[in-house]
């Protein structure tokens, strides 16, 4: 049994061995590419699309824990609609609490200055998405009540995997918080957001949600940065290969592995392993929503979608092509520059509009107000390709 903090080590790599597994160059790929995506959409488009990615953020996170909800049934209890199936109601709810823990605290990070790694910050995550649930689905498994925010009260063995003593877990933590807040530069902090995923969840300070807790952490931390935004995730890349997620931070696990692996009592090749898997991942998640926003290939997916629907609804018409492209360019538009755009008769395109505000392809707060482009489910896999294939199927 784990008691003393020293007992994690290391919390990162040796630099030289760091350097040779490739890890700086890796991540400052990703932080170019991240500050590259950065800015490119205007803030209310951006907006839009990051309320969609929270809940693309949700299911993957579910996912991964095997709570398996529909993006069908995740958008019907956006609505506040229910199924009458308990234990449907039940994953339905664990996802919206995903999705208002994540937005919480991305309303954290934009009015306050907050350390990511203090202790405190970890049971804020913890409390965000368990207080959102019932009294009777905030247990674990084997019913015991979990107290939101609260540090495990108990030792507890996950897997092959023995976390530390449940008394020791706070200075486990204080330990990570000292280290991993003390990383330098842009890239030390990078690797440093990798290796506390593991590590963090290698401590296991909450009788349950951690993994769930741990994603949201280092979405966190890679929104402190400046490398993080509403566009990218790190956890739709874990959920491509769940097995592959969890033999990474199994093998991280490991005890040190002979003189050559390192001087604390954890593999630091283990470690290197997991913080090289992390930055691929974010690097591929990255770079995939910078293939899904080019703009030239968006115009094309916007005039293909409009093709294929008219087909079916003669009301949509192709004619939007230009100004649902602009829209998502500029953000907002009045209605009268939206029909001008179309270069139809004013009825016309009064009839084209109030098609396309039913089909939730535009959108607006008020019956006369500016109008904003808009995400529905089935325009979803022609806009954006692979990004939420679950919900198009």
């Amino acid at each position: 049994m784990y008691a003393r903090s020293e007992q994690f080590e290391p919390l990162m790599p040796r630099e030289s061995e760091a350097k040779k597994a490739g890890l700086p160059a890796l991540a400052g790929d990703v932080a170019a590419r991240a500050l590259a995506l950065k800015g490119r959409l205007h803030p209310a488009t951006e907006a839009r699309l990051a309320e969609l990615l929270r809940s693309v953020n949700s299911y993957y996170s579910n996912r991964i824990e095997g709570q398996h909800t529909h993006p069908h049934d995740i958008e019907q209890a956006l609505k506040q609609s229910y199924s009458k199936e308990p234990d449907k109601a039940r994953r339905q709810r664990v996802a919206i609490a995903h999705i208002e823990a994540q937005k919480e605290m991305e309303g954290w990070l934009g009015h306050e200055e907050l350390d990511v790694y203090a202790p405190a910050f970890l049971a804020r995550l913890h409390e965000a998405f368990y207080r959102r649930l019932k009294s009777d689905e905030g247990k674990t498994y084997e019913g015991e009540r979990i107290v939101p925010g609260a540090w495990r009260d108990k030792d507890v063995k996950v897997g092959r995997h023995v976390p530390p003593a449940h008394k020791s877990v706070a200075a486990f933590l204080q330990r990570a918080h000292e280290f991993y807040g003390d990383a330098k530069g842009l890239d030390g902090r990078l690797i440093a957001c990798a290796c506390a995923h593991h590590r963090l969840a290698w401590v296991h300070p909450f009788l349950d949600g951690n993994g769930r807790v741990m994603r949201l952490h280092s979405q966190a931390v890679l929104l402190n940065i400046g490398i993080g935004s509403g566009l990218w995730a790190v956890s739709r890349g874990f959920a491509r290969n769940v097995e592959t997620y969890y033999a990474r931070l199994g093998d991280a696990d490991s005890a040190r592995r002979g003189d050559l692996d390192g001087c604390g009592n954890l593999s630091e090749a283990g470690l290197i392993s997991f913080a090289k898997y992390f930055l691929e991942t974010c690097l591929d998640q990255v770079t995939f929503m910078g293939e899904m926003l080019s703009l030239d290939n968006l115009r094309a997916r916007l005039r293909g979608y409009l093709i294929l629907r008219s087909q079916h609804d003669k009301s949509i018409r192709t004619e939007a092509e230009l100004p649902l492209y602009h829209l998502f360019l500029a953000g907002e538009v009045t209605r009268g520059e939206f029909k001008q755009m179309t270069g139809l008769a004013s009825r016309t395109a009064d009839t084209l509009l109030a098609a396309l505000l039913k089909a939730k392809l535009v959108e607006s707060e008020t019956p006369k107000g500016a109008l904003r482009f808009g995400l529905p489910m089935d325009a979803l896999g022609y806009y954006f390709p692979r990004l939420y294939p679950e919900a198009v199927a």
